[in-house]
């Protein structure tokens, strides 16, 4: 490829996700890839509607379904004997909900990106290309990489950095320890697990339980009676150590109680949750979305979605300034708009995600949060449903406003 219009570094969610949008409309992309293949791990699993508006722009949502997407009929919030404290449903009726919010795991939807980057001649994608360090100048920027060639310096008009938490670009764009926020010093602990909720009387698809030693998330991931259950542990425990405890957990807050062999778990994965937003998400012809721009708390799908709704806008800037539609000031919009709304929306002071689920008391939960009680609100008056709705609309934002008339 000769030079091509864009650089994108990570071939995860977002750097497929980004490539492919650009590719679609003509526009020449390198996307570089560190590991030498897709990574596999389920993760992530529901897109919020701000999110499935971008994944039908860039018309995936049926490949989706047959790779075994789902609408979710909704989330409840339970005490930890199961009593449901408050609920929000979701319409399956596309009339009345054209964007739901969508389950698939995150390695499912590579695929499908995957698949679709490769009818596009535009779009090269190159695993096994570990960036180093970067460069730019008024006309250009670059990367030097590590290749099973040797070292190499690609060059585009614009880099955008979509590698994920431990960003190469935001590294040496601001520095190793440069991305301002906190870590929360709760430890969480993920897992799929097949176990049999529905026979327990978890009829909804997503379920949060409150509780102050005993929080955890259950919810349906798949057709097959796979679930994502996701609970909070004690920080500073290594990995063996948790999983020796775990065993002890499930029998303490499944419903059912169970022994180990009552349920299979086929992925184990604990992690810390941050909340982080970098420095800026452009500096010249340097670019940050998702993860490598900012991390939250994982209950709400928020991360996931947020990362969607940055490649969506980012997309709509560098199509603008590639057709000449856009200025390439429009770039400065979106570092202020994304990091704004991750600010407002995003940041645990407005979200309240992650206080429904720590050290909580059931019994006063509902008196306790305004989101739990317009939920329960929103269980008789459709009203309260529509204005949640639009809540969760102002994570976008329109960025063809900003080309030329």
């Amino acid at each position: 490829m000769s030079l091509p219009f864009v650089l994108v570094v990570g071939a995860g969610p977002s750097g497929l996700l980004l490539a492919l949008m650009l590719g679609q409309q003509g526009i020449p992309v390198r996307l570089l890839e560190a590991a030498d293949a897709l990574d596999d791990r389920p993760r992530a699993t529901h897109y919020a509607p701000a999110a499935v508006q971008e994944l039908r722009r860039a018309g995936i949502l049926e490949e989706m379904k047959a790779e075994g997407s789902f609408i979710p009929n909704g989330a409840c919030w339970r005490k930890l004997n199961g009593e449901i404290l408050a609920g929000l449903p979701q319409s399956t009726d596309p009339d009345q909900n054209p964007t739901p919010l969508t389950c698939l795991p995150l390695n499912q939807l590579n695929m499908v990106l995957q698949r679709n980057i490769a009818k596009l001649p535009q779009v090269e994608l190159l695993y096994s290309h570990k960036v180093t360090g970067l460069g730019q100048d008024d006309t250009t920027a670059w990367v030097h990489v590590d290749t099973p060639d040797g070292a190499k310096t690609l060059e585009a008009r614009y880099i955008v950095g979509c590698d994920g938490a431990n960003s190469q670009i935001r590294r040496s764009l601001f520095g190793d320890w440069e991305f301002p926020g906190f870590t929360w010093d709760k430890q969480i602990v993920a897992t799929n697990t097949y176990y049999p909720f529905e026979k327990h009387g978890f009829d909804w698809d997503s379920n949060f339980i409150i509780d102050p030693e005993h929080w955890f998330m259950a919810a349906r991931i798949s057709n097959d009676g796979l679930w994502r259950v996701t609970y909070g542990e004690v920080g500073g425990l290594s990995v063996e150590e948790l999983q020796a405890r775990q065993p002890a957990k499930f029998k303490a807050f499944l419903p059912g109680h169970p022994e180990p062999s009552n349920y299979k778990i086929v992925n184990f994965s604990p992690y810390k949750v941050h909340q982080r937003l970098a420095k800026k998400m452009r500096v010249g012809r340097f670019l940050l979305a998702a993860d490598a721009a900012h991390l939250c708390n994982p209950f709400g799908g928020l991360g996931l979605t947020c990362g969607i709704v940055d490649v969506g806008g980012l997309f709509d800037c560098l199509a603008g300034i590639y057709s000449g539609q856009a200025d390439e000031d429009i770039l400065d919009i979106y570092d202020s708009v994304r990091r704004s709304k991750y600010n407002t929306i995003v940041n645990p002071t407005s979200s309240g995600n992650i206080r429904l689920l720590f050290e909580q008391n059931p019994e006063t939960a509902l008196q306790d949060s305004d989101f739990l009680r317009a939920c329960k609100a929103a269980e008789t008056d459709p009203a309260v449903t529509e204005k949640l709705a639009k809540a969760a609309e102002r994570l976008q934002y329109d960025f063809t406003q900003h080309y030329r008339a």
